[in-house]
């Protein structure tokens, strides 16, 4: 038998990560239960072990737009 889950909602900027309080990025949902948000720094930053202990990985990552260094004007 197979269990269906529905997939979980977007991130919104009430998602805070449960490390420093910043806009969560990534939703683990652990394989032991339960779930952990990480903003995209403590997600790269614990990637690895992230990856052991999940059982789902949302990540919403790609919202965050690269910022280039602009010279300045004069």
């Amino acid at each position: 038998m197979t269990t269906a889950t529905a997939p979980s909602a977007a991130l919104t900027a009430e998602d805070r990560c449960d490390r420093c309080g910043a806009q969560a990025y990534l939703r683990v949902e652990l394989q032991s239960g339960g779930e952990l948000l990480f903003c995209a720094h403590h997600a790269r930053e614990h990637g690895d072990k992230l990856k052991e202990v999940a059982a789902t990985v949302q990540d919403e990552t790609h919202k965050l737009a690269p910022t280039a260094a602009t010279p300045p004007t004069e």
